[in-house]
């Protein structure tokens, strides 16, 4: 029995030493090993008008396949300012979160801010190490509401002056393309130049009773400084025999056609006009265009771009932001699509300069640097109207300067 005992404990010991000694066999390298499941991208909505270049396809194009985490879908609506406005509204009041970055006509931005539509971008800016002076002033002016800034520039655009350089003296040119000039000097210089070379006028701008009228307002008065002084001098431009008797029924469809047909010395108006002579289609050729800023600061226009603060991608959302407003975003804004850049650096990029000629020239990069934005406010549209119909009572002789300028005044506080 023992003997038997015996020969079972070896036999035990035995097989544990074969199975401890048994040599573990590694893992086939080169069997192929299965791939991580693709990370899914949190979708962007960017609220956009049409784009008739190419600038806004490469913008996303570019975004998507630069960033590991975000994508962006750009979700185009109408060229319709008004409409786009109030399918904007519509969906901002109601706190939905269908867009995430929208895209918005710089007037809208007081209004979209006090609604509390809009997410505050000062935290965005500092953590890109960014100013707010590093953007277009006007721009950045017109998403400043209640001291803090609530929006970015996507495109500029800004009036300026328009001058016949092949009229217009070296001496005066000078004077203007650096800005030192007044409203009066301008009329002056109107008047003895109205006659030269088939003109028939000195200077037209916009004074229609529309939106046109309160930008003309906020220039003439030195962005609402002297609203008394600005008044009395626009009313000493359409007395002047320099301008037409129908100048207050002008906007800028009336502007370009006095300009390019070769009827006024002067103009007031937006850098389109500078690629319908470009154009070659009209009597003013482009190499007898001169630019120069206005003498208080030309207005604003263009586009800004806000985040929609009921964001459900708050963070992809400001990322794209910073991309599309950020030099990269608006480098391929300014060449593919020959946009005015909003990020300043950019005014002196060589490519940028290429791609829009109009920003090399010197009197309308001083016109860029004196930007000035109309009312930031919760009502604009209110304000505006009553801007433009007590400006045109004085204007028209059927109202007193007394009355209009304190109906601006209230209406602007």
């Amino acid at each position: 029995m023992k003997k038997f005992l015996v020969i079972g404990l070896v036999l035990i010991m035995v097989f544990l030493v074969g199975c401890q000694s048994t040599p573990k066999v590694a893992p086939d390298s080169s069997e192929p090993t299965q791939p991580a499941a693709p990370v899914e991208k949190v979708t962007v909505k960017f609220a956009v008008q049409a784009d008739s270049t190419d600038a806004l396809n490469q913008l996303v194009k570019t975004y998507n396949d630069s960033s590991e985490k975000y994508q962006v879908e750009a979700v185009v609506m109408t060229n319709d300012s008004g409409n786009m406005h109030d399918q904007l509204i519509n969906s901002l009041s109601s706190k939905s979160g269908e867009y995430d970055v929208i895209s918005m006509d710089v007037v809208w931005a007081g209004e979209f801010a006090a609604g509390g539509y809009l997410e505050p971008l000062d935290t965005l800016i500092k953590d890109n190490n960014w100013l707010p002076t590093d953007f277009n002033a006007g721009s950045m002016a017109s998403g400043k509401y209640k001291g803090k800034n609530y929006t970015l520039p996507y495109f500029s655009d800004l009036g300026f002056l328009y001058y016949r350089k092949d009229i217009v003296s070296a001496e005066d040119a000078k004077k203007l393309e650096a800005g030192q000039y007044t409203w009066d000097d301008l009329l002056k210089m109107a008047e003895g130049y109205m006659g030269q070379k088939g003109t028939e006028y000195g200077h037209v701008y916009q004074s229609k009773q529309y939106e046109g009228l309160t930008v003309n307002v906020n220039e003439f008065t030195a962005n609402w400084t002297d609203i008394k002084g600005g008044l009395e001098t626009m009313d000493k431009f359409v007395k002047s025999k320099a301008t037409p008797e129908d100048i207050l029924a002008y906007t800028e469809g009336e502007t370009h056609n006095a300009f390019l047909n070769g009827e006024t010395v002067f103009a007031r108006n937006w850098p389109y006009m500078n690629g319908m002579a470009a154009s070659g289609e009209y009597a003013v050729k482009a190499d007898q265009l001169g630019f120069a800023p206005l003498p208080n600061g030309g207005s604003v226009g263009g586009w800004i771009l806000g985040v929609n603060a009921n964001s459900k991608n708050l963070d992809a959302a400001k990322d794209f932001l910073a991309f599309i407003a950020g030099p990269k975003g608006q480098k391929i804004n300014s060449t593919v699509g020959s946009y005015m850049p909003g990020f300043n650096a950019l005014l002196s990029d060589s490519e940028v300069l290429a791609a829009n000629s109009l920003l090399t020239n010197t009197g309308f990069q001083n016109a860029l640097k004196t930007t000035i934005a109309r009312p930031v406010a919760a009502n604009y549209s209110e304000v505006s109207d009553i801007i433009q119909i007590k400006a045109q009572e004085y204007l028209s002789g059927n109202g007193k300067l007394e009355d209009a300028v304190k109906a601006i005044e209230e209406k602007l506080k």
